[in-house]
């Protein structure tokens, strides 16, 4: 697949399933996200895989983070939480670590540049013909969770990637008109 048509044809995948990505091939995506734009060479990124055993931990600190949100919260919920690190094989958390006060590096640049890499991610992952999926929501920027991370007070976290293989159909990839989204000043 050319670089082009990777770009064009990249698409989100909710529907992932075993295997993982193979030691090889997370070499690989590790490699392209690596290459994110890095303004003065900070390496702006932290990388925390779980699979296994480890997205059942994941799970368990996303249903902690809903305990500590509401303490009766009902076990309904507290499942649910802890089942959604499992819609895939692997789970990669895509952190910027973020060194503040760097002249003409503000944090905004870092955590864009961690943005980077998490898309680095997606493209490697497509090319390698598996499926991805960029997640956010509440549990990036849960205090309990980015304790349970480990992150320090200027770390955020940018991305849950859920990798697998394809569990599902292509969605068809829209098509976009460009001038919605261009000005011009000629």
């Amino acid at each position: 697949m050319d670089a082009i048509t990777l770009l064009h044809e990249r698409s989100s995948m909710g529907k992932l399933r075993a295997p993982a990505p193979s030691p090889e091939q997370l070499e690989a995506i590790y490699r392209a996200a690596l290459r994110a734009p890095d303004h003065k060479e900070l390496r702006p990124w932290r990388f925390i895989e779980f699979s296994g055993e480890g997205l059942e931990r994941l799970g368990e600190l996303f249903a902690e983070a809903e305990f500590h949100e509401d303490p009766h919260a009902s076990d309904t919920l507290l499942n649910s939480a802890r089942k959604k690190p499992l819609r895939a094989p692997m789970v990669i958390a895509v952190i910027a670590k973020v060194t503040p006060d760097i002249p003409k590096v503000p944090k905004v640049e870092q955590v864009i540049s961690a943005g980077c890499a998490a898309h680095g991610i997606l493209l490697a992952t497509h090319a390698l013909g598996l499926g991805a999926m960029w997640r956010s929501g509440k549990y990036a920027f849960d205090t309990t969770v980015r304790k349970g991370l480990g992150l320090e007070e200027d770390d955020e976290v940018v991305a849950f990637i859920y990798l697998g293989t394809l569990g599902g159909r292509h969605k068809p990839v829209p098509t976009h008109q460009i001038s919605d989204f261009v000005e011009r000043w000629d």
